[in-house]
């Protein structure tokens, strides 16, 4: 799940070299912190939050397989 967010956030921004992406695994859950350039912020966030939502959402359809709880954090 951390390579999709991967693959979309640097499909998203101008600088893909310095997205990064970290999973920390839990018992029932998996926290993924997904940390792009500060000029980048915006384009991964989107209006509202619109892309950053979808990227949750498609996330948890992937989470489903494995029955975990999956969360997102942009830092």
């Amino acid at each position: 799940m951390g390579e999709l967010v991967k693959t979309i956030a640097k499909a998203l921004v101008d600088n893909p070299d310095a997205v990064e992406v970290k999973e920390i695994h839990g018992h029932q859950s998996v926290i993924i912190e997904l940390k792009v350039a500060p000029e980048d912020m915006g384009k991964v966030i989107g209006k509202q939050g619109r892309i950053a939502q979808a990227i949750r959402t498609l996330v948890k359809a992937a989470a489903l397989k494995e029955k975990k709880k999956v969360i997102v954090e942009i830092i």
